[in-house]
């Protein structure tokens, strides 16, 4: 490890000292603001900035106090960019064990962003620093209160080139896919002029919105559902337009938060700045009621899958 990055790593990981009773979500904007903040250059996959993030979401992992599925967290993959170049992702995955077995229940969000371009840093708070926060506090839930099932806390790389993490996770999950009850991804949850974060899914599985309906009434966010099988047009059609999208064509039932594109999205101005903090508590929030929800009813979501 070089000086600097040495340094700089010693420096996000103090960042961590946080108060020893904070409750699931407490560190989320703490998350957001170390994963966006311009020592991680943008967090593309395979660089430096990526292995910076990396170290601090698995020091996260290991203060929450998550398993790891073997013998560690890492999962290391491999792709050929469109220049030939070919380059090395990790996807972290941790368990939470259930407290009644059954299926599992998987949660995911990708931590990569799109690095430096023309020397401007692309920090991605929204894209993705925010749904990796989610992810964190999710896993704080569900370790404060065991889940029925089992929960696979999975952070993914090289969604940004493709869904590279997710698809190799796919390809080559650590349990069975068949075993998977629901994918549950975050992708983007903290900025939204309206106040409004979507939910994708429940268009062409139709037996998730019931389950959606009753989280919807007791979130503190507004909370719609969309953008699947409604949508006017591909490009505002989520399906496969994040993480999740790998798991869908897996025939994994599925469900994505995000919110609709902003003026920041994939700019030099997705800083941590511009997050509006109370919207981004309150989904944070929201996505944890959600996944109790999906645990809780996760028997029920197979049965109607045909699983």
């Amino acid at each position: 490890m070089r000086p600097f990055f040495a340094a700089v790593t010693a420096a996000v990981l103090a960042g961590l000292a946080a108060p020893a009773l904070a409750g699931p979500g407490d560190l989320a904007l703490d998350d957001v603001k170390i994963l966006s903040a311009d020592t991680m250059q943008g967090r593309a996959v395979g660089s430096p900035g990526s292995q910076l993030a990396r170290t601090y979401i698995l020091e996260r992992f290991k203060r929450i106090g998550l398993s790891p599925i073997g013998e560690g967290f890492e999962r290391p993959f491999r792709f050929t960019r469109k220049d030939g170049v070919v380059v090395t992702g990790v996807n972290l995955v941790a368990r939470i064990k259930g407290t009644e077995g059954g299926k599992t229940l998987l949660v995911t969000a990708h931590y990569d962003h799109v690095g430096v371009k023309n020397g401007q840093i692309y920090n991605g708070a929204d894209d993705n620093a925010s749904g990796v926060a989610g992810l964190l506090a999710v896993a704080e839930a569900f370790q404060e209160k065991p889940p029925k099932h089992d929960v696979l806390i999975v952070a993914l790389d090289g969604e940004e080139s493709g869904l590279r993490g997710a698809k190799a996770f796919a390809a080559e999950p650590s349990v069975p896919l068949a075993s998977i009850g629901l994918a549950v991804n975050f992708d983007m949850l903290s900025k939204n002029a309206k106040g409004e974060l979507y939910v994708s899914g429940s268009g062409p599985q139709p037996f998730l919105k019931p389950i959606l309906d009753e989280v919807a009434k007791a979130a503190p966010v507004t909370l719609k559902q969309g953008h699947d099988t409604d949508a006017a047009g591909k490009e505002n059609n989520w399906t496969f337009q994040s993480d999740q999208g790998a798991f869908a064509e897996k025939g994994v039932p599925w469900v994505y938060f995000g919110v609709e594109d902003h003026p920041e999205y994939h700019q030099p101005t997705d800083d941590f700045g511009t997050i509006p903090q109370p919207f981004f508590k309150g989904s944070v929030a929201t996505v944890i009621l959600a996944t109790r929800a999906f645990d809780e009813r996760l028997w029920e979501i197979n049965k109607a899958a045909g699983r």
